[in-house]
């Protein structure tokens, strides 16, 4: 996605790190704490500019590097599970792309909050890497009809998908009754065929979101969706129920190797970089 107006033009919309200069009105943060942060865009550098409303603190339990896998998982299924999606106990997610950063986090969550869980994937080390995180169905999209395994198992309440336009049609009929699909991402490209019959019939809901380009403060803003994370998962996090899934870490200087790690495919969670491993 294109940076926001006035946004750094580097990439990098999450980091972690210690506090090094707070502003002259801000009381909740100090010089020399551990944090992480949900930016907009320059986090692949040594210091990063953040709105105080966009930083959270690191609980002990994480190590500070590790953190820079939070903000903006934590954030986007916070925001599109529960403020968007308003998954409940007893419902069925689907999530695409399991074995994401977004979906390991996303996995975790749900079932914290008392839903059954379904994810695709591609390979048995991703399937089983989603079941060990919790969830009770895999799906592997390579040569399974999602859409059938899912109407075999009852059908998906909610739908959190990365996908896009490909996905769309397959997507409608994977829903229940009053089924809700939340659009993330394209990568299956911003066009698909949509059967409006079909989701007239089942009283479905169609949304889709975008966490970057949000303003930091109002309805629907970054603040909010921080404070709502804040809230809800910094108390996961702290106790074990969550954790971040770390695939591999890189040096800032093999950006270029990390990112072709990410577009190789095989990455399970999240690929991050390490400006100096200072613990």
């Amino acid at each position: 996605y294109p940076p926001p107006q006035g946004a750094s033009e580097i990439l990098g919309v999450e980091v972690s790190g210690t506090v090094v200069e707070v502003g002259e009105h801000i009381t909740e943060f100090r010089i020399g704490d551990h944090v992480c942060a949900l930016l907009a865009g320059g986090g692949y550098a040594e210091f990063a500019a953040v709105p105080a409303a966009q930083v959270i603190p690191v609980p002990n339990a994480i190590e500070s590097h590790a953190a820079a896998a939070l903000p903006e998982a934590a954030c986007t299924v916070v925001s599109n599970l529960v403020l968007t999606a308003h998954l409940q106990p007893g419902e069925t997610l689907l999530i695409h792309g399991g074995s994401s950063g977004i979906g390991t986090h996303a996995i975790q969550l749900a079932k914290h909050l008392g839903a059954r869980v379904a994810v695709t994937a591609r390979t048995p080390e991703k399937l089983a890497a989603c079941r060990e995180l919790g969830a009770d169905l895999a799906i592997n999209y390579a040569d399974e009809d999602f859409a059938a395994v899912l109407a075999a198992h009852g059908g998906a309440d909610v739908i959190l998908d990365i996908v896009g336009g490909n996905y769309l049609e397959a997507n409608i009929t994977a829903l229940n009754t009053g089924g809700r699909l939340v659009i993330i991402g394209m990568q299956g490209g911003s066009r698909g065929t949509l059967d409006i019959g079909q989701l007239l019939a089942k009283r479905a809901t169609v949304a889709g979101t975008t966490l970057r380009s949000r303003p930091t403060y109002g309805d629907g803003s970054k603040a909010e969706i921080v404070a709502a994370t804040l809230e809800l998962t910094l108390p996961l996090l702290a106790n074990g129920t969550i954790r971040p899934v770390v695939d591999s870490v890189f040096p800032l200087a093999a950006a270029a190797e990390a990112h072709a790690r990410l577009e190789s495919g095989d990455a399970i969670g999240k690929v991050l970089l390490i400006v100096a491993d200072d613990e």
